[in-house]
């Protein structure tokens, strides 16, 4: 939301709505990245269906009260994804139950992927600490979410590895270099 306006991104396959929650804000095209990132990790899992995707950009403060709230973790963190499906396998979109209306947004039929929270103070930060740029550092971390929201996850060292794979290609083919 800026000044008090929610932004509302449609193009072909998604919406995305975005919502800041910080007064200052780096100097990047959060929305283009944003959308492009989206879209691009959409077309690389082969997503079948329109999709609605929710970004919060906020601060080290706020993000550690989400996570605090959320995850019982009481620190800020760099993203945080909250997935709205729960997948069988990572992005099987033929499991996903389409009489299920919990799934998909009412009035515009878009499977309900999930929220991001982006916490741009970590954007910055590990930009100057890995040695890329902020435009980068919001890519990558667009793309880890949107995988997290899609079913992968990176909790053993054989799912971190191949969502590492992914996350490379996706901002690859966008681009996107370290």
């Amino acid at each position: 939301m800026e000044n008090g306006v929610p932004h509302h991104i449609k193009r072909e396959r998604m919406t995305i709505n975005i919502d800041f929650e910080t007064e200052k804000k780096l100097d990047l095209d959060f929305e283009g990245i944003i959308q492009e990132i989206v879209k691009a990790a959409l077309e690389y899992e082969h997503c079948p269906y329109d999709c609605e995707v929710s970004v919060l950009i906020t601060d080290n403060e706020g993000i550690h009260q989400i996570n605090l709230s959320e995850r019982g973790i009481d620190t800020p963190t760099d993203v945080l994804s909250f997935p709205m499906i729960e997948y069988m396998k990572a992005s099987d979109f033929q499991d996903i139950d389409e009489e299920d209306p919990s799934l998909f947004n009412p009035d515009t039929g878009e499977l309900l992927l999930g929220d991001i929270v982006l916490n741009q103070d970590r954007i910055q930060s590990q930009a100057l600490e890995y040695g890329h740029s902020e435009r980068r550092e919001l890519a990558f971390l667009v793309a880890h979410s949107m995988l997290h929201l899609m079913g992968y996850d990176h909790m053993v060292d054989a799912e971190r590895l191949e969502m590492e794979r992914r996350q490379r290609e996706i901002l690859e083919g966008r681009g996107y270099f370290r």
